[in-house]
């Protein structure tokens, strides 16, 4: 029941922020968008999409390597392409993940290792972007965030003494339960992570391809702004990037759609870009982003049919898979 609620509460925030955006800057915003998006947008959109999924799959094939799992890199390029059309084509944004890691894991007959490989593999590339938009937004200027600053005033100051104080109550806690199980279950989990993440056989290949996917993402938001018309100079639209960027983690989406395109309004309105061509440039981004993803369509058509020429089952367990996560609500 408590699954069921969270997917409907994910699907309606992200048709919520999409229904406001509507309403407040019309539907052109979203036609113009679909209107400049040529063949050309489309196969570049393609180009630094096989590279940032190439380099995503070898990061996932070094984590799970570090937590001794077997992934070729062409079976890890293959899956992920499939996760990143599922992430796309159906509600919540992570339903392909959840594919890619329970067929890991259940062939590599480590369930367990499997789910951990694909979160651990997500977790560092959101590292590398949490630390890359820090350092981008500190370094270069930008009027968005000086209206944010103005905008949270004393309550941001406020909740950051809060969250400092949350944060030296857990650690105080933490010195006196570090005996527990659920603090020995934690350490587990870090030490995993730091061999995962930060062990020398895989922290220079994980660093290096979080960049490389990291700035893929970037250039294919710079495509979509100038697609959709935006003549800025690009140093002042990576920050918007960021920001747009960051907002795809929130968990209210629909199929990635919903907070990216909020945030990209709000934070080309307060640069003085227009919320509009904010929007549109989000829209092209999610039309290109999905359009970069279409070759996981064609692994899902192979392997269906080799699957089915082999009288293997596998595909029917897939699908049981992902309508057990699309629809918990049948199973309440």
């Amino acid at each position: 029941m408590k699954r069921s609620v969270w997917v409907w509460l994910r699907t309606l925030g992200g048709l919520a922020i999409l229904a406001v955006l509507v309403w407040h800057l019309g539907s052109r915003a979203f036609l113009d968008g679909l209107r400049r998006i040529d063949a050309g947008a489309l196969l570049a959109a393609l180009g630094i999409g096989l590279l940032t999924t190439v380099f995503s799959a070898w990061r996932w094939c070094l984590v799970a390597r570090a937590l001794g799992l077997r992934l070729p890199l062409g079976r890890a390029v293959a899956d992920y392409y499939r996760a990143l059309f599922l992430n796309a084509a159906l509600p919540g944004g992570v339903l392909g993940d959840v594919h890619r890691a329970v067929r890991h894991g259940q062939s590599a007959r480590d369930l367990g290792r499997g789910v951990r490989a694909v979160v651990l593999e997500r977790t560092a590339g959101q590292l590398v972007l949490f630390v890359a938009g820090a350092v981008v937004l500190l370094v270069r200027p930008s009027p968005v965030l000086a209206q944010a600053g103005r905008s949270l005033g004393a309550p941001g100051a406020v909740l950051a003494a809060a969250a400092a104080g949350a944060l030296a109550l857990g650690v105080a806690c933490w010195s006196r339960r570090g005996a527990s199980r659920g603090a020995r279950a934690v350490s587990a989990t870090l030490a995993e992570a730091r061999r995962a993440l930060f062990a020398r056989g895989s922290r220079t290949g994980v660093a290096l391809s979080s960049a490389v996917v990291l700035a893929g993402y970037l250039g294919m938001f710079l495509l979509a702004a100038r697609v959709a018309g935006v003549g800025a100079p690009s140093a002042e639209l990576v920050p918007l990037a960021v920001l747009a960027l960051l907002a795809m983690a929130l968990p209210l989406n629909v199929g990635g759609w919903g907070p990216r395109e909020g945030v990209a309004a709000w934070a080309f309105g307060a640069a003085g870009l227009g919320a509009a061509q904010g929007l549109t440039t989000a829209v092209v981004y999610g039309v290109l982003a999905f359009a970069a993803s279409l070759p996981g369509a064609g692994v899902l058509v192979v392997r269906g049919v080799a699957g089915l020429r082999a009288g293997r089952p596998q595909i029917e367990l897939e699908e049981r898979v992902l309508a057990e996560q699309a629809a918990p609500q049948r199973r309440t």
